[in-house]
Order: C-alpha cells, then structure tokens, then sequence
C-alpha cells in the first residue's frame, strides 16, 4: 500500500539520520552548516516524492556544492561531512534509490489498477475478479544465452536434473516441466530420436515419482500426461525400427547421437507399461464405484489396452521370450473377465437370420475365446516362472467358465493340479484361483450340474468371507485382527468394482444348490442316525427360518430359498417353483445371467424332479403301488423322465420297489421299517457308540495293566 510505502521511506531517512549521527558525535558542526544539512536533507525529501525522471548519482550534487561552498567551511569537521564518497557508498546509494524508485512504480500501478476498477464499478454493474493479476507461466531457462546446443551439453543438463530425483526438498513439477522443456530443445534443434527417447524414458519416471506415497494413485492431470508420454514412446519406437533398448544396455555403451549406427537407449518400454497398468488399478481402487467418476475413469481402459496392445505387437518382434510372456499376461488380465456377447449370439443366432448373415458376423468379430487361447498356449509353452503360468490357466479357466465351455474348463483345472499347492502362493493368485473357483461354480449351475456346482462353490461360501477371499472387501469383524499396516497392503490387493462377481448371486446360487441336494437327502435318511449334512450354511438357514415366531411372505433372497425347501419337502413343487422364480428373484439373480430364460427352463426342470424324489422318499410307505402317469401328471414331466428317475432311484437301493412295464405302475416291497422300529433302530446304535467310546475310555486310562495282563497270558501260552 501506499502507506507503507511512505513508512519505508521514512524509514530509509532515519537511516540515513542515524548515520550521520554517528559522524556529528566526533565534532559539533556550526550552525551554518546545521542549516545547510537541514535544507540539502529536506531537498533529497522533495526528489524522493517527485517523479521526476533524474536518476543521476548524489555524488555529482555532492561535488558541485563541496566546489562552491568549500571556502565556506572552516572547521575540520565541517570539512569532514563533505568529503567524497567512497565506491561502497555510491552503490549503496544506487540501490536505495533504485527500491525507492520500485515501489513508486507499484505504488503507480496499484493506483492505476484501482482507478480502473472503479470506472468499471460505475457503469451500474459489477466484474468478477477470478485471484487477482494473472500469473505469466515463463519456460525454465535451460542455458544461458548463446549456448551452442548439442548432445554434449543436453546430455549434461540431463544428468544435472536427474541428480536432485529423490532428494528432499526437490520441486518435482519443476523437475517434470524441465525435462518437458529440454526435450522440446532437443526436438528444435534435431538432435535425433535418441537423446528424444531417453528424455522421454526419464518423464515417464518422474510421473511416477510425482507422488511419493505408493499407496495412493497419481493425479488425472499427471495420469494424463503419463498416457501421452507412453503413447510417443511407442511411435518413436514404431517410426524407428533402428532404435535398440533395454535394460542390460549399459550408461557407457548407448549410442545417442550417432545416427548413422543403430541407437542404444537404456531403458525397459514394459516395466512403464505394467507400472500404468497398476497405476490404473489404484484409481479405479480409490474411486467411489456408485459415482460418474468411476464411470469417467472406466473410459480409460480402453486407451490402457490399447497401449498394451501396441507394445504386445513392438515385442513380438523385437522382444525376448520372456517379455513377451509378460506383455501377453497383461493382455490375459484385460480379457479374461470381460464376457464376449458378440460370440455369444453367435451361439445363439437369432431365428430370422439367413446363414450368409451369420458368416459375415462371424468373420466381423474377434473372438476373445481364440485370442485367450493363442496367448495362454504361448505361455504354457515358453513361460519359465511357474506364476505367469498359474495366472494364465486361471483367467483360461475363468474365460471357459463365463462362456459356458464347463468341460473345457473343467479338465484343465484337474490337469493344472492347482488345488494341491494353491495354498503356498502369494495372495494375489490366491484371490484369482478363488474367483476362478467361483465362475466354475456358477458356470456348472447354468449348465443344470446341480452337484457339481455345489462342490466349488463349497470352500467359499463355507467360511462365511467370500467377500474377503474373492478380494471385494474386508470384513469389519476381522479389523481388530489386523494393524493399520495390514490393512493398507490388504486395500491394494483389492479388486476393481467393475471386476466383481456378485455375492447375492453367488449366495443364491448355492443356497438353491444345497436345497435341490440336501431336501431329497434328507427325506431319504430321516430316521438314519448317522445322516450327515451336505451344507451347513443350508441347515443354518433352515433354522434361522423355523426360530421365527411369526413367518410372514419372504423378502429377503434367503427367506425365499427357505420357503421353497419347505414347500419342496412336502412335494409341493409348483409352490417351491413360485419362491425360486418370481419377479423379486428375476431381477435380483436370473436375469443376471446371459441366456436367463433357459437358466430359468434349468431350474423348472430340476425342481419338478427333485420334487418327485421327495414326494416318493416321503409317502412311499403310504403306497401298495402307484402309475407312473399318475406321477408323470402330478410333477408336469414326461413320462420317460419319471420311469428314468424311478428305475436310478431302485438300481442305487434308495427305494424298495419294482417296475411293473405291462401297467407302468410302481409295486412298492413295503420293506420300510415303521417309525417304531425307526427309533428302536436309532437307541440301539446310540447305545452301541455309548460302549464304544466307554470302552475306548476305559482302555486309555487302564492300559498298562490290560498290557501287563495281556503278556502275562502271552507268556504263560509259550
């Protein structure tokens, strides 16, 4: 402000009085010259507030005065205040004056700006100031003025910004923005692709060193930047097919300026590009999946693949074995999750499409079935680390099972020998071979493989963490378990959002599983003592649903699984078949599923016979005999169907009956114990455990004399 201003000039003059102070102590002046000093001091005050444009030295005033006035001064101290300045003094004058001279220039301009303003105010409307005076961005100066520009003296700026990498205190934009600079230098003055390339290498690496802390993703300006960066890289590499780099090329050995030899770079084009791909999965991690966000940053997937895509081709032809290996695995974990519609309705071509249509469709769309096929045989052939290879067959196996290829994927997981040795691998492939487990699951459910559908998803679903084990979360009962330290390399393993297979669906699919095993078992063993569960998650929900005093219509998913086993257990398959299948349960499970009606035509199907199972476990004993078009009407099923089912049911002993074929009708042998002899059958083998374990007991605690006796015999018989 202009006030303080002022302050600092008064406070320049009382220096300057303090000073001179300091001299008038030696000797007290005549009044003569005490009236002289006051008027030369109040004159210094006038220029000071004047803008006058006489910048000279006081010095020349000084002389002047000291040649008239001279004869003036008699005392030696009078003579004293007028001697020459020294050179020190001069420029210490020179500076003061010019800071004087500065502020009145801001003082100007503030002044001005102000005035401006309010002219602009009294037109009758106000005009918004967005943070005052615009900053002026100004290029780093790289060398000084008539520096000849060459390789020589580039290279030597290079290494002057790459020593301050990493050190404290290092202003790592300005350090980005310089190398952005020298390589527009070097772009300008044709110094050739490889000293572009190697500035290049270097941008890309101080992107990701912007931000220090590696738990957390980079900015979307500098995610932004760094994509570009990696995109020039690979069409300097593609335009340049003499360009050679690597990381065994050493400092001493690179050719950066000798274009009529190949160039050598120091460098590895697919560490940046695996060090992208991860940087893209922390900002899909750190990302709120219910937001537009995630949606906009899901975008940039595509342009990752693509670059994955375009160093996959660079590296099929100038790459290693193993590089290769390691370029197609991020190729694999781009494709093995992603459900290819297009070769699904292929599948299932529409009826109205002539088969020259069908071959133009399939020639027009890649099928990411030959592609996973191609690049997961390559690295069972040549892969040389046993996890790249495990990480293959496991998205294969993934890929198979999310396109309903259940055989294929079947014997290559039993081939793999996975199941063995899982347990010793990192958590990452325990998390993929979990989530692989899991589509196997859900794929033999699709394909009606009741049974084995239940044994896969069996591990999951019975520890009660498939949210934890399939890496879509942590379990807030298991917080206490673990440090803040474990809880931040547990956050990075995560899976992104849109890579999550869906708990309810899995829960459901399990739960209906269980029923259409556990139901029929269960009517089959009822008074078997030695019945054993086939899921206990399924009895829990049995008896979380018979604790309720009040049972009203269900709504949650489980509550309607419950009332279809309960409805299922009497043989009431139309009422179990309405809780399965209902709009609540469409939307929220059958309509997930590619091809949802003939998932839905599946589980009819399995209902009604599971159904008719239970019907004849349960009133079997009611019966002499009863038609099988009876049952045939009764269950809605084909009367092939039931004979079938009835004919497995007599071969593996599970019903006592005959086939009359003449009148198609089912002779039951009555040889079913009553429920009286049920229960005198279960006391008779509770009883037989209760001596077995007293037995077992009484052995344990007299041992030693049993033995002592038991060699007494021995030795008297020899």
């Amino acid at each position: 402000s202009a006030a303080s201003a002022d302050d600092d000039d008064d406070d320049d003059d009382d220096d300057i009085e303090v000073s001179a102070s300091v001299f008038l102590k030696k000797a007290e002046p005549a009044p003569e010259s005490k009236k002289l000093a006051k008027k030369q001091e109040e004159e210094e005050d006038e220029d000071d507030d004047d803008d006058d444009e006489d910048w000279g030295t006081p010095s020349d005033e000084s002389d002047s005065e000291s040649d008239d006035d001279d004869s003036k001064y008699t005392s030696l101290a009078h003579k004293f205040l007028k001697k020459q300045p020294t050179e020190d003094e001069k420029r210490a004058a020179d500076r003061k004056r010019d800071d004087k001279m500065k502020k009145r220039m801001e003082r100007k301009d503030k002044k001005k700006n102000e005035d401006e303003d309010e002219e602009d105010n009294e037109g009758g409307e106000w005009k918004p100031v967005k943070g005052g005076a615009p900053m002026v961005s100004e290029k780093p100066k790289m060398f000084a003025k008539g520096t000849e520009i060459n390789h020589t003296v580039v290279l030597k700026k290079l290494n002057e910004i790459l020593q301050a990498r990493g050190k404290k205190g290092t202003d790592r934009a300005a350090q980005i923005e310089m190398l952005t600079e020298l390589c527009t230098i070097s772009v300008a003055h044709n110094l050739g692709e490889g000293i572009m390339l190697k500035i290049k290498f270097n941008i890309v690496a101080s992107l990701y060193d912007y931000n220090p802390n590696l738990a957390s993703c980079m900015k979307q300006d500098m995610w932004r930047k760094c994509l570009g960066c990696v995109d020039n890289l690979l069409d300097i590499l593609f335009e340049c097919p003499n360009i050679f780099i690597g990381e065994n090329i050493g400092e001493d050995s690179e050719n950066l300026s000798n274009a009529e030899q190949p160039y050598r770079v120091r460098g590895c084009i697919l560490t940046l590009v695996e060090r992208m791909d991860e940087e893209f999965t922390k900002i899909m991690q750190s990302t709120d999946p219910h937001s537009q966000e995630y949606v906009e940053n899901l975008k940039d997937e595509s342009r990752v693949c693509q670059i994955v895509e375009r160093l996959q081709r660079y590296l099929e032809m100038k790459g290693s074995t193993e590089e290769i290996c390691r370029v197609y695995l991020r190729r694999i974990m781009h494709t093995y999750y992603k459900f290819d519609y297009k070769a699904h309705q292929r599948q299932q071509p529409p009826a109205d499409q002539s088969k020259s249509e069908q071959d133009q469709t399939e020639s027009e769309a890649e099928d990411s079935g030959l592609l996973m096929d191609r690049l997961c045989k390559y690295i069972y052939a040549k892969d040389r680390t046993d996890r790249i290879r495990t990480c293959a067959i496991l998205c294969h196996i993934y890929h198979h099972a999310l396109h309903n290829r259940w055989f294929q994927a079947r014997d290559l997981m039993l081939m793999s020998h996975l199941q063995d040795n899982i347990q010793h691998a990192d958590p990452p492939v325990q998390i993929l071979y979990n989530r692989t487990m899991v589509q196997l699951g859900i794929c033999a459910f699709r394909q009606g493989m009741i049974k084995d559908a239940h044994n896969a998803l069996l591990d999951i679903q019975s520890s009660g963490r498939a949210k934890e084990l399939l890496g879509q979360g942590l379990l807030m009962r298991n917080m206490q378990e673990r440090n803040q330290e474990q809880e931040k390399i547990e956050k990075r393993r995560q899976i992104p959002f849109h890579m999550h297979i869906n708990l309810e669906l899995l829960e459901c699919v399990y739960l209906v599983s269980a029923m259409l095993l556990e139901i029929p078992y269960m009517a089959g063993h009822e008074f078997d003592a030695r019945r054993r569960m086939i899921s206990k998650q399924f009895h829990h929900q049995l008896r979380v649903g018979e604790r309720q005093p009040l049972l009203g219509p269900p709504e949650s998913m489980r509550e309607h699984v419950v009332a279809a086993s309960k409805s299922m257990k009497m043989g009431d398959w139309k009422t179990c078949n309405n809780y399965i299948i209902n709009e609540k349960m469409n939307a929220k499970v059958w309509d997930l599923f590619p091809g949802a009606d003939r998932v839905r035509e599946m589980l009819v199907r399995k209902i009604q016979e599971e159904s008719l199972r239970t019907y004849l476990f349960t009133y079997s004993s009611v019966y002499d005999s009863i038609s099988m078009h009876t049952l045939a009407d009764m269950f809605e099923l084909e009367i092939h169907i039931v004979h079938s089912i009835i004919s497995k049911m007599i071969i593996n002993e599970e019903l006592m009956a005959s086939l009359d074929q003449p009148t198609q009708t089912v002779v039951m042998h009555r040889t079913e114990p009553t429920s009286l002899q049920n229960m005198a059958l279960q006391l008779a083998e509770k009883l037989g455990n209760l001596v077995e374990n007293n037995e077992r007991v009484f052995d344990l605690k007299q041992g030693t004399y049993s033995g002592y006796f038991s060699r007494g015999e021995g030795e008297r018989e020899e």
